[in-house]
């Protein structure tokens, strides 16, 4: 009797041991570690009205002919630009000057173009980050044979990278006639890129 009972408590222990190891393991099995989750970066705001100050820096190409074909050239042009402008909400009106500086020789010994200075209205479409503008206005030609007044227009656009700092584009057609006492009448294309900050 004594034995049966020794072997039953060995039993009973052996058991208690062997249920607690498959506890242990079970619980281990099932623990799962949670997923770490990065947060997406947070985008830049960017406040839609163009309504204030800008100045910048642009630079292209300057393509010259005249309605003769006797005078005719190009070269890089580079220079620099400021405004105004007034967002009504969805259209945009602004003014602007600028200068370009440049060196085309319209050959023939007819002479050259050094810069081209202009006095825009703008007009335009909010698109909220994007403004898509015409413009037009005056341009003054400082030749070696003299300087020429005439009009000008074209189109532009401009995007805003951030609050304060915008990236675009610009094509301007010019007309100077009878540049320098010359008789000859010239045609000037502007293909310009853009940078400005705004106030």
């Amino acid at each position: 009797m004594k034995r049966t009972t020794t072997i039953a408590s060995i039993a009973l222990i052996a058991s208690s041991a062997f249920a607690g190891v498959a506890a242990a393991g079970s619980l281990e099995d099932t623990t799962v570690e949670a997923p770490v989750f990065t947060p997406a970066p947070t985008p830049v705001a960017v406040d839609g009205s163009w309504t204030g100050f800008y100045t910048g820096l642009q630079v292209g190409q300057t393509d010259i002919d005249s309605d003769s074909g006797a005078l005719d050239g190009d070269d890089t042009s580079y220079g620099f630009h400021a405004g105004y402008d007034y967002d009504f909400g969805k259209f945009v009106l602004g003014g602007e000057l600028d200068y370009d500086k440049t060196d085309i020789d319209l050959g023939g010994g007819a002479g050259d173009v050094d810069s081209v200075a202009r006095a825009k209205v703008k007009a335009g479409y909010d698109f909220g980050n994007t403004l898509v503008y015409a413009t037009a206005g005056a341009a003054r030609a400082d030749t070696s044979v003299g300087d020429e007044t005439g009009p000008f227009a074209g189109l532009g656009v401009t995007y805003k990278v951030t609050d304060r700092y915008t990236v675009g584009g610009e094509v301007l057609q010019h007309k100077f006639d009878d540049v320098g006492g010359t008789g000859d009448d010239l045609d000037a294309t502007t293909i310009s890129l853009r940078g400005s900050m705004r106030f």
